[in-house]
């Protein structure tokens, strides 16, 4: 590797780094917002009813997922819809990562069945916006910015890995 593929390879991480610190701080604004919807099923029921509010769109998945073929069913009728309505979209890579955020300082009690804590599906998120000053949200503008570029690219769902803490 020369020594100019190396500094553009690096530059290339550290973007990914600062695209994975933006997400990290959208979906913690989002969660304390309650301005997020997780689940295939739920996104599909909210993508169906207010596509015009939804501002991004995640699909988590790890390489078991990936020969889930139904996953993979309704993660492709999600990309297509969200293409089709210009809605954001990127894929997460670490789902781990995605449920820690996520999860943290979750209040959601323990389920109904036997009192054991379900993990809900965080194949799909979405993040709304039911307020136009969240369009100020400079890590929501950098989010918007990179799925543009990614497009420019003919990159149509980018993948990012949220750097681990």
């Amino acid at each position: 590797m020369t020594l100019e593929e190396f500094s553009t390879a690096e530059q290339k991480t550290e973007r990914m780094d600062t695209v994975g610190d933006a997400l990290e701080e959208v979906l913690s604004k989002a969660r304390s917002q309650r301005t997020i919807t997780v689940g295939v099923y739920e996104a599909a029921k909210l993508l169906n009813v207010d596509p015009d509010n939804v501002v991004l769109c995640l699909l988590a998945a790890d390489e078991d997922d990936d020969r889930d073929v139904a996953l993979q069913i309704h993660f492709t009728l999600i990309r297509a819809f969200c293409c089709e309505n210009d809605i954001n979209i990127l894929r997460v890579s670490n789902p781990g990562r995605l449920a820690e955020l996520l999860l943290l300082e979750n209040d959601a009690g323990p389920a109904e069945s036997g009192g054991a804590a379900q993990t809900p599906d965080l194949h799909c998120v979405l993040v709304t916006n039911p307020h136009s000053s969240q369009w100020k949200d400079p890590a929501l503008s950098q989010l918007i910015c990179f799925c543009r570029e990614s497009r420019y690219m003919d990159q149509w769902v980018p993948v990012i890995n949220l750097p681990e803490r």
